[in-house]
């Protein structure tokens, strides 16, 4: 073997050595020795204590300054929310609110909105929350002349808490509550709804009726894979062609089967928070969300409309 002929004859050269051409010959390959006059460094207690009390006093001073910031902006909200509540309230009279609106110079032709199913509110009481919830903007959206509303709960539909009790989010019991509410606004004049849902039956009151649509969080991510998976085993079976591929043959099955694109979309929580929203459906959305908001209110519906009135949409090339 070349290798033990070579450490052979290294072994019998290193032999040949004197322990100090040996100290030599590793020296420069020794890391290097403190000088014998260095003293070794003592703990100084105090520095660090009143390093670790510097530090804490300068944290406390952050959290405390940013609570009082988080505190004033909530009052400001609160107080803001309760003037918008003094100067402009719809009364139940459609009349006012298209007094409130009249200075926009446009408005959404699809509004969706998000709402929330709280944990602390599961049950059936929660759910006929929720469904006042969507009679109310409906109502307000009819008064506007928004003809198309769109509401995504992350949940959807769910069986009823009690088997003698219909579901909340059947098409027919949603018809009712957002009727009801229609006429408690509207009075005799009445206008005509059509509530739907994907992959359930539209039901539909009227002629030229304005549309109510529900959707959840299966609805997005999943429709998606799903049209994927069509496309391609289409495609394999030579049954569509890779070139017919487009956006528009994807928005087109996307829209038919979930909902079209929303002008508008409103949070009415404090945060920003989709929860699974469709994501094919707000590539060109207008958001808006109001801070330090926890629920569905007339005055961040009213400022919504505001502030989409004054958003530029620039669409790049």
């Amino acid at each position: 073997m070349v290798a033990s002929k070579e450490t052979q004859v290294y072994r019998k050269d290193v032999d040949k050595l004197s322990i100090p051409e040996r100290e030599e010959f590793l020296k420069p390959y020794l890391p290097q020795s403190l000088p014998s006059n260095t003293k070794p460094l003592k703990s100084q207690p105090i520095r660090h204590f009143l390093k670790a009390q510097l530090h804490l006093l300068a944290f406390t001073l952050m959290h405390a300054l940013f609570s009082l910031y988080i505190r004033f902006r909530q009052a400001y909200h609160i107080v803001l929310d309760r003037v918008f509540a003094i100067l402009y309230y719809h009364h139940r009279a459609p009349e006012l609110i298209k007094q409130d609106i009249q200075a926009l110079t446009k408005l959404p032709q699809h509004l969706s909105v998000i709402l929330d199913l709280k944990e602390e509110e599961q049950g059936f009481a929660g759910l006929e929350k929720l469904l006042d919830d969507v009679a109310e903007i409906s109502a307000w959206c009819a008064g506007a002349g928004i003809p198309m509303l769109s509401v995504y709960e992350r949940t959807g539909p769910e069986p009823p808490p009690h088997p003698y009790l219909e579901n909340p989010w059947a098409d027919s019991t949603t018809h009712r509550a957002v009727a009801s509410k229609l006429h408690a606004y509207f009075g005799r004049n009445v206008p005509s709804l059509e509530i739907q849902a994907p992959h359930v039956p539209s039901f539909q009151d009227g002629e030229d009726p304005g549309q109510s649509l529900s959707s959840a969080a299966e609805d997005g991510r999943s429709t998606l894979v799903d049209l994927t998976k069509t496309l391609t085993e289409m495609s394999q079976r030579s049954k569509l062609s890779a070139n017919d591929i487009s956006l528009d043959l994807i928005d087109a099955e996307i829209s038919e089967s979930v909902m079209a694109e929303p002008d508008l979309l409103i949070l009415f929580g404090p945060y920003i928070q989709l929860q699974g929203y469709p994501p094919w459906q707000i590539r060109l959305t207008e958001i808006y969300n109001a801070q330090d908001n926890n629920g569905v209110g007339y005055q961040v519906f009213l400022r919504a409309l505001h502030n989409f009135a004054k958003a530029q949409m620039k669409f790049g090339r």
